[in-house]
């Protein structure tokens, strides 16, 4: 599966107004549960559980918070821009504004290793994530990952 397969416009959100990495994993677990039948606190438990294993911050303003749950029955992803970067405990002590998430079933090991390895691929280039903070619209930034991916 690819990353703009992951991602619709309805799944992206521009200039979010985060002030903590808690209240993101709030905001992502509400998201889940509207798109979903299943437990906001079942979800913000999982997002939780996976931060406290080390950080999902992976350095240049990135993170990608992601969690396996049961009773999901396909994989769901979200992209934030924050307008203010928050502490994510990122490698590089770099606070964070571009959030990728996923929401994989449980069951779906390999292609979780997948995703994540695409993503790391994608917003370890510098000139990826810039453009990414430039652009106007959710459609351009939509079309930003898809080249970024060929």
């Amino acid at each position: 599966m690819t990353i703009s397969a992951l991602l619709s416009p309805q799944g992206i959100f521009l200039d979010t107004e985060i002030t903590s990495k808690k209240k993101l994993l709030e905001l992502i677990a509400n998201i889940v549960a509207d798109r979903t039948q299943l437990s906001e606190s079942a979800i913000y438990s999982s997002l939780l559980n996976r931060e406290r294993l080390g950080s999902t911050g992976l350095g240049q303003g990135f993170a990608v918070p992601h969690a396996r749950l049961e009773n999901l029955d396909h994989t769901m992803g979200f992209f934030f821009r924050l307008n203010d970067p928050v502490n994510f405990e990122s490698p590089d002590n770099q606070p964070v504004d571009l959030v990728f998430t996923i929401i994989i079933p449980e069951q779906a090991t390999e292609e979780h290793l997948i995703i994540l390895s695409s993503l790391a691929g994608i917003f370890s280039r510098p000139e990826i994530c810039e453009a990414i903070r430039s652009a106007a619209s959710k459609e351009e930034i939509a079309q930003i990952i898809e080249s970024a991916e060929q």
